[in-house]
């Protein structure tokens, strides 16, 4: 039972994120959500009661998958190898959960900020894009590891980038140009 309630807060989660990325935080209600995901408002309201509630909830999970993964790329050594494999991690972890928060955050930035728990997404994408360099990298090698992550980022945008791919081959042909930032 409780895989399946995972699994509908889940899918509650996307809907909503979808909702408020095409209509804007503001102007999506519950019933619309509800509508989308083809369920009575109440059932949604087991859930989650307001908008601010899912919302929060997306963005905690976010915090703390960032978190998990910056502690995680730390403890790395210091290699093109391991490099390489943090690059991939961020990227896979924007395919399979970060996509649609990142999506909602350039259409709702105002919303974003206001958020008790917009300060630590902040943080942690500040910390995120600092994990591939260390403090005694010159300062060269220091913007190229963040400009590096900033390209995995960016491919999972497709507004920005007018090249007609489709979603996994734009993320992997940003993950190739992030790899070649700290390649040299």
């Amino acid at each position: 039972m409780a895989g399946r309630r995972t699994d509908t807060r889940e899918r509650i989660q996307r809907v909503a994120l979808e909702l408020f990325a095409e209509r804007g935080y503001d102007k999506t209600t519950l019933q619309e959500v509800a509508e989308r995901l083809e369920i009575t408002r109440p059932a949604l309201y087991y859930h989650f009661r307001t908008k601010e509630a899912i919302l929060s909830s997306v963005v905690d999970r976010l915090v703390v998958s960032i978190d998990e993964l910056v502690e995680w790329a730390r403890e790395q050594p210091r290699t093109l190898e391991a490099r390489q494999e943090i690059l991939r991690r961020i990227s896979g972890l924007l395919e399979d959960k970060w996509r649609p928060l990142f999506r909602f955050a350039q259409v709702n930035q105002g919303v974003v900020q206001e958020l008790p728990d917009g300060s630590r997404m902040q943080e942690g994408v500040i910390s995120m894009l600092s994990v591939l360099s260390a403090p005694e990298d010159d300062p060269v090698q220091q913007f190229e590891a963040r400009l590096a992550v900033f390209a995995v980022i960016l491919g999972s945008v497709p507004f920005l980038f007018d090249m007609r791919l489709p979603d996994a081959d734009r993320a992997a042909v940003a993950l190739k140009v992030a790899t070649k930032l700290i390649s040299q």
